[in-house]
């Protein structure tokens, strides 16, 4: 199993746990999905710690939550062509590569379907930095 290094703007296949499913008392994500590292920490004990946002199908409830994924940058990821979204409001937070890495296609041991382009990367970064910041991004921690 090679494991990608965990870089900012990666898109990595991951069993993704919702706020809604954890505050209803839910450990375990209900469907695997490429979500988007958002940050890496290094910790002082030298684990990786990582932050991920959700990308899906479901269009926002509201918009000013979410960054869509312009279709050229989901064909060059090998995603499929079906309109998607980056939350930027709902993060997962765990220490990688946890037990929550997923391959990209049941079988394989890619776990990662490639990188953002940076300004795809930076636009959704900064909607995650101003979110948390008028704490409006809800951070579920995964770190067992």
């Amino acid at each position: 199993m090679a494991l990608p290094d965990p870089a900012p703007g990666l898109v990595i296949g991951y069993a993704y746990l919702w706020r809604d499913e954890a505050m209803a008392g839910r450990e375990e994500g209900r469907k695997d999905r490429p979500c988007v590292i958002i940050l890496t920490v290094e910790t002082k004990d030298g684990q990786t710690v990582v932050t991920v946002a959700p990308i899906t199908h479901s269009p926002p409830t509201d918009a000013e939550n979410a960054v869509e994924i312009p279709p050229a940058t989901k064909a060059r990821l090998g995603l499929d062509g079906a309109r998607s979204w980056i939350i930027a409001a709902d993060l997962n937070r765990f220490v990688w590569p946890g037990v929550d890495l997923r391959p990209v296609q049941r079988g394989e041991t890619q776990y990662a379907y490639g990188l953002l382009p940076a300004m795809l990367y930076r636009q959704v970064r900064d909607k995650v930095l101003a979110l948390a910041r008028a704490g409006r991004a809800a951070m579920t921690t995964r770190m067992s």
